[in-house]
């Protein structure tokens, strides 16, 4: 397999990349809070998918998708880190087009 062979997510998988900035947050007053911080419960995290399969319904690529991160499968690929998981593992979408189902939240 060379460095360019294109990749094709099967059935409803997906390939997504954390987002970057998902790592520190601010508080309301403005403290930088690490992502090595531990949180009471568990904590969903937001990613961008780059690859979807077929069967994905819900879901683009490009669009922005809620998970739990603790039930992520890490694979790299050309260096960079990405998560695949199942259609079904996804917890919300935002994306421009879900508007016409708005439920009043917008990120």
């Amino acid at each position: 397999m060379t460095d360019k062979t294109p990749i094709k997510m099967l059935h409803d998988r997906l390939l997504v990349e954390l987002d970057k900035e998902a790592g520190e947050r601010r508080s309301a007053g403005g403290i930088v809070i690490p992502a090595t911080a531990a949180m009471g419960g568990r904590r969903l995290a937001w990613s961008r998918v780059v690859a979807a399969g077929p069967h994905a319904r819900a879901v683009e690529v490009g669009d922005r998708v809620l998970f739990d991160p603790e039930d992520k499968a890490e694979v790299e690929v050309q260096g960079e880190v990405y998560v695949v998981m199942r259609e079904r593992d996804i917890h919300a979408v935002a994306a421009d087009r879900v508007a016409d189902e708005t439920t009043g939240l917008y990120l």
